[in-house]
């Protein structure tokens, strides 16, 4: 278990601002994800030891670091290469078609000069471009919302709508992504539930407005994810013709002129066949190795979970029923098994509704989970971190 970090005073705005300034994507998404941990933390204080918004996106961010800094990415295609894999078999059969179709290239060059010109590592530093961005781009908005609503209302009741009215004149009506309806009431339920005196009450609201963030979240964040998951996608004209300069080298001309004329023919080549092939695999490894990643959190101490699984576990007691109005509508228009975390497994993480079903059964069968409030570093690597520095591995 990691240790619990030192003392550290209060982050304001402008700390968010200033973290969110920094060019180097690993350092500023280590410094986004301790900045989660200390604004759960602060919000813990008012709301209790449960779970709010900034506590998953702690855990949340630092699953996104190892995307960002493409951890095991690299092993994972190796692994992927592996001689009986499908994208090995997919590269022989390409090279089988190409020597009989006259290129001097031997087997083990075909494979190196394939992968080249295929270069997966480049659309994994797409995808990982792609997640920096969405880190990026949740944390200045809602992390820098987190920080002003404890500078400005940390002392504020629900029953002092002035105080709370100057915040919310901060925050832009409408909905996502260019408004921040869902925000305002998000933070109206956080401060209601601050004078909750029903336990029940209390944890619902916070789960309300733990949800209406969690949703402007992912609507913001859907472009990045489909940019991720589409990382491998690139013109596969561009591809077909580098990878003919590759396998002819002295006759790339006359190749592409006996490719065409077939086509115009009517007739499809076995080369041709075996260089789509070879494309629609490259896309096909890339995604799935980016997927893994992404549709896999861990938990803290709690340990890992995979998106695409359901949860298997129970909602704790003050989440089994429903009773405040305004969650039960919300989770009807989110939750298709409201009262059952069964079939919360995600099938595809760049569609909105499947994965906000999953995140809204996520909030609430972990939010009195009090693991996700540990330290997600050690007070040794926070050390590196505020001297600038990155920690060592693992992180």
């Amino acid at each position: 278990m990691s240790q619990p970090p030192p003392t550290r005073r209060p982050l304001r705005p402008e700390d968010i601002e200033g973290i969110a300034a920094i060019a180097d994507p690993v350092i500023r998404n280590l410094l986004i994800t301790q900045a989660y941990h200390e604004l759960s933390a602060a919000a813990a204080e008012s709301l209790g030891p449960v779970a709010n918004w900034c506590t998953f996106a702690t855990w949340a961010s630092k699953q996104a670091g190892r995307t960002i800094r493409g951890e095991d990415l690299a092993r994972a295609l190796e692994d992927a290469l592996g001689s009986r894999s499908v994208a090995a078999d997919v590269v022989d059969e390409a090279a089988g078609e190409a020597r009989r179709f006259g290129s001097p290239i031997g087997r083990a060059d075909t494979f190196e000069a394939v992968w080249a010109i295929l270069d997966p590592s480049a659309a994994f530093a797409r995808a990982s471009a792609a997640v920096a961005r969405g880190n990026l781009r949740v944390f200045e908005e809602i992390g820098r919302e987190f920080a002003r609503f404890d500078v400005e209302c940390g002392s504020v009741t629900y029953d002092d709508q002035d105080g709370f009215v100057r915040f919310l004149d901060g925050l832009r009506p409408g909905e996502p992504p260019t408004g921040q309806g869902f925000l305002r009431q998000a933070f109206a339920h956080y401060l209601q539930s601050r004078d909750a005196l029903d336990p029940n009450s209390r944890a619902q609201l916070v789960l309300l407005a733990n949800l209406e963030i969690g949703l402007h979240e992912q609507v913001r964040l859907q472009p990045d994810i489909a940019a991720a998951l589409d990382a491998a996608v690139t013109d596969p004209r561009d591809i077909r013709d580098r990878l003919i300069d590759a396998l002819f080298p002295h006759a790339s001309w006359l190749v592409r002129l006996r490719l065409s004329l077939a086509r115009l023919l009517g007739r499809r080549s076995r080369l041709d066949s075996a260089i789509d092939k070879l494309i629609f695999e490259k896309q096909r490894l890339v995604r799935r190795i980016v997927t893994r990643h992404l549709m896999s959190i861990s938990l803290g101490s709690i340990g890992r979970v995979r998106l695409g699984e359901d949860l298997g576990v129970g909602f704790p007691s003050s989440l089994r029923t429903i009773t405040l109005a305004e969650l039960r509508v919300l989770l009807d228009r989110i939750d298709p098994t409201r009262d059952d975390p069964r079939d919360s497994g995600a099938v595809d993480w760049a569609d909105l509704d499947d994965r906000v079903h999953y995140i809204a059964d996520l909030f609430r069968c972990f939010q009195e989970s009090r693991e996700l409030l540990e330290s997600p570093f050690t007070a040794s690597q926070l050390d590196e971190l505020d001297a600038g520095r990155r920690p060592a591995d693992p992180l």
